[in-house]
């Protein structure tokens, strides 16, 4: 039987330039303390809409944090463009570029007040002081921080100190808000309120955010758009509905949340066949030959268990574990690999107990085919 090649993910086309942000074929290569050359981006071509939340996703290394550091100026493209609207800025310094960043060390003066820190940009452009109070008390408002103007860095918690930072990156109404890794230092809880009104105040003020992180429950429940990296370049641009239903390949649905890779054959058009049980796919897997070897990828909460039938794909319940809102359980099926199943009530407990023998089911819709 003929080995699939890889389902590699189409770049990206670039749309107009209009008044979004365009990344076109830009390269950036380091010299590893090894001596060897690292591209950590390597031919990027992303096209960010104006007023969207677009997340840069991806493990330690892939390359998403230069790429945020190139279009802020504080990294040089070695080849490429970066556009806002039909102005090119990578050959801008940093302080001629209509953006702002938002740090993970949120790099607040701890001797100036909550108000003098929000103003500091604003005086080294020379605004009027009229105008710099106004611009002050309105983003202080617009991050829940209007009476805390006149406390110190030290007097606020993480989160207060967050949107401090926040407030002191818009207040200069920049085109594009760049944050790398902004939440990483809060504890869950805050974490996830701030998820919240990063989202608020996006679409409030209308700016478009660039948004990196690691953390795939992030990027799924706030972005618009996100750009999976691997390797220093995109693997799958999409709707975070897109990215979690449809990965382009192996390593979307294997980073992004809890996936199975089953090994299976293309066995007619539309159709795959696992431990000799035929399933359909609506996946277009046209261009993949007959015999083609191929994984199909299945989210837990996709599988049903059912009473055995003599048709079906079967396996047997090995672990199982009651997770109030979920039950989440281990099939084992016949030829060693472990499914990792994820059902929610009502479901049949005379099926669902340690040592059942069980029919794996899954719609076709549900499976997605990738590279073995």
């Amino acid at each position: 039987m003929s080995k699939v090649q890889p389902l590699v993910a189409r770049d990206p086309e670039v749309e107009s330039r209009e008044s979004g942000l365009t990344i076109n074929r830009a390269f950036k290569v380091f010299q590893s303390a090894e001596g060897k050359e690292v591209r950590a981006i390597n031919d990027v071509s992303l096209a960010i809409r104006q007023g969207e939340f677009f997340i840069l996703l991806g493990p330690s290394g892939c390359g998403k944090t230069t790429l945020l550091r190139s279009i802020a100026g504080l990294e040089s493209l070695d080849a490429g463009e970066i556009y806002l609207g039909d102005q090119r800025i990578d050959q801008l310094p940093p302080y001629d570029r209509p953006v702002n960043t938002v740090f993970q060390s949120y790099a607040l003066f701890p001797h100036l007040t909550v108000a003098q820190n929000v103003a500091f940009g604003l005086e080294m452009e020379k605004k009027p002081k009229t105008e710099i109070a106004k611009t002050v008390q309105e983003m202080l408002d617009l991050v829940h921080l209007g009476e805390f103007g006149g406390r110190k860095p030290n007097q606020l918690s993480g989160g207060q100190q967050q949107r401090v930072a926040l407030a002191r990156s818009l207040a200069k109404r920049p085109k594009v808000l760049l944050l790398d890794e902004s939440l990483s230092a809060l504890d869950f809880k805050l974490r996830r309120q701030m998820q919240v009104e990063l989202k608020r105040i996006q679409r409030e003020t209308g700016i478009t955010f660039v948004f990196v992180t690691h953390d795939q429950e992030e990027a799924l429940s706030m972005g618009d758009h996100i750009a999976v990296f691997s390797k220093g370049r995109p693997e799958q641009v999409g709707t975070p509905e897109e990215i979690y239903n449809e990965p382009a390949n192996r390593f979307v649905a294997d980073f992004i949340g809890d996936i199975n890779f089953v090994d299976a054959v293309k066995s007619a058009e539309g159709e795959i066949t696992v431990e000799g049980v035929p399933f359909r796919v609506k996946q277009d897997i046209s261009a993949l030959p007959i015999g083609a070897e191929v994984s199909a990828a299945i989210r837990p909460e996709r599988i049903t268990l059912t009473a055995p039938r003599e048709t079906a794909l079967t396996g047997t319940v090995e672990t199982l574990m009651f997770m109030g809102a979920d039950v989440r359980c281990e099939v084992r099926l016949t030829d060693g690999t472990t499914l990792l199943v994820r059902l929610s009530p009502p479901y049949d407990t005379a099926v669902l107990h340690e040592a059942a023998t069980v029919s794996v089911e899954v719609e076709a819709e549900h499976m997605r085919v990738v590279e073995r």
